[in-house]
């Protein structure tokens, strides 16, 4: 049995350092604001806010497994445990090339954007490559991957499996 496991998170150098500008620019405003009025509380619950919002990304992961069941996802916090989607539920599975701005609105939880409601869902975090699923049923999965030649080669094998099986 031969297993796929790849773990992402938020880790873009360019990410990283807009939130830095950003929590810097929103910390200097902030305290320029409490230097004029000397209000601890209208200090200390902006800090918080800015302080949780910068860090809260950090905390995204999307993990990815496929085995000899199906293909695993889990993208917390929005989902506490892995997502399974069965081999015998997958019409077409490949890697592909996307554009995660003009296709699905960014990264992260999306889907389509309003002009391309079509292309389904996209869980990602980096990249501009994905295992793009078609299910029987018509739904549409894309699932960000850094490691497309692993990815490729077990599609092709579990899905040649469960037409020759």
């Amino acid at each position: 049995m031969r297993i796929f496991k790849e773990e992402q998170r938020f880790t873009q150098p360019w990410l990283i350092i807009l939130m830095i500008i950003t929590s810097v620019f929103s910390i200097v405003i902030i305290t320029k604001a409490y230097i004029n009025n000397r209000n601890l509380f209208e200090y200390i619950i902006p800090m918080g806010i800015v302080l949780i919002t910068t860090g809260v990304i950090f905390i995204f992961k999307l993990k990815t497994r496929m085995d000899d069941v199906g293909i695993h996802y889990q993208f917390f916090p929005f989902h506490f445990r892995m997502k399974t989607i069965f081999w015998n539920d997958i019409k077409h599975a490949k890697t592909r090339t996307y554009k995660a701005l003009t296709e699905y609105g960014g990264w992260g939880l999306k889907s389509g954007n309003f002009l391309n409601k079509n292309k389904g869902i996209a869980i990602n975090v980096k990249g501009n490559i994905g295992i793009q699923l078609i299910l029987h049923t018509g739904k549409k999965i894309l699932i960000g991957t850094q490691k497309q030649a692993d990815a490729d080669r077990i599609i092709n094998r579990y899905l040649e499996q469960k037409t020759n099986g």
